[in-house]
């Protein structure tokens, strides 16, 4: 493969361009994808390749306006990649560490801790379980359970207290 004249004046033209916008141009692509450096280095190269196909109709580099053309093309792949995330499903990335890792039944653990809690609830007192079964299976209010049993609000408390203290004591123990 013979170098041209033309070949050679164009890589010449985009080392120059790399060279005095490269750096700034990098720093902006950054701020804007701040979470991902490796979509910023994408649109940095996919921004210097349209450069170089465009290379005639890009400005004099004299007057500033080639700065403004490529700082324009990356802000535009920038907006373009994310209207595409927004069309398309989320990417999951494979995470190496969890990759192997073996994960816990948990439906062994909760079912335990179920018969655990059945358990203790079953050996409350009648007057202790229906408190709490009235307070927060049937949500109703500790004022309406204590006139419903005619016995004072605080003793309604105190039983929920208590049951709930037991059957927390049983299941830590279980």
């Amino acid at each position: 493969m013979t170098c041209t004249a033309t070949e050679t004046d164009a890589d010449n033209r985009i080392r120059e361009l790399l060279a005095e916008h490269g750096a700034p141009l990098a720093r902006f692509v950054q701020r804007l994808t701040p979470i991902n450096r490796q979509a910023a280095e994408d649109v940095l190269q996919e921004t210097m390749v349209r450069a170089w196909r465009n290379l005639d109709s890009l400005p004099p580099q004299e007057d500033g306006r080639n700065r403004r053309w490529l700082f324009t093309v990356a802000r535009r792949l920038v907006i373009d990649e994310a209207r595409r995330r927004q069309v398309r499903p989320v990417e999951v990335t494979a995470n190496p560490d969890l990759e192997y890792a073996v994960l816990g039944d948990e439906t062994a653990d909760k079912a335990i801790a179920n018969d655990a809690l059945r358990q203790a609830v079953g050996r409350l007192s009648n007057t202790h379980r229906q408190a709490l079964y009235e307070v927060y299976f049937r949500d109703r209010s500790v004022e309406a359970v204590a006139a419903d049993l005619n016995i004072p609000v605080g003793t309604v408390r105190s039983r929920i207290h208590y049951a709930l203290r037991t059957i927390r004591a049983a299941v830590s123990e279980g």
